[in-house]
């Protein structure tokens, strides 16, 4: 090109103002801040739909697990109906409950410890106290609905009786 046509160039094309500038740049800053909220939109969708994914996994999974428990225990009910000797029918439940006991241990579930631990209300619900002096106050004498914990989560508390302390009669 000859220094001519370059002036004539120059000349020809306006030259960008500042105010110009700062246009384009929103322009492509807004282009950008649309992609980006795009981009984010479509992660947290596809963080939910694999949240979802693994906790159906997970519940099927836990299915896997205690189908065999309920396969059993309809077997001891088929079982109990045809049978006249109830300790067969007895052993037989008790042998489900040690499964279901086992595959909730395999999972992670474990049983509240109750009767002779000292009450803990973190993990157990008293609802009932008894007088007695075979027992030291505040120990669990019985248990009426067993708890559950899912490593350290409590899934639910045991329902229990606890010992108080015996008072003597009324003086008068």
């Amino acid at each position: 090109m000859t220094p001519e046509s370059e002036a004539e160039q120059q000349a020809a094309t306006p030259t960008a103002t500042p105010l110009d500038e700062a246009r384009a740049e929103t322009t492509k800053m807004k282009e950008q801040w649309i992609r980006t909220a795009a981009d984010f939109d479509n992660f947290r969708k596809r963080a939910r739909r694999d949240m979802e994914d693994s906790r159906r996994g997970g519940r099927e999974e836990l299915l896997k697990e205690l189908l065999p428990v309920f396969d059993n225990l309809e077997r001891a009910i088929q079982s109990a109906q045809r049978s006249a000797d109830v300790k067969a029918v007895s052993d037989g439940l008790a042998m489900v409950i040690k499964q279901f006991n086992d595959t909730l241990g395999r999972i992670g579930i474990n049983r509240v410890p109750t009767i002779g631990s000292p009450f803990d209300p973190g993990v157990h619900e008293a609802i009932q106290q008894v007088e007695t002096s075979d027992h030291p106050p505040g120990t669990i004498v019985a248990e009426v609905q067993p708890g559950y914990v899912h490593g350290e989560r409590l899934v639910r508390a045991a329902m229990v009786v606890v010992a108080k302390p015996k008072t003597d009669g009324p003086t008068n």
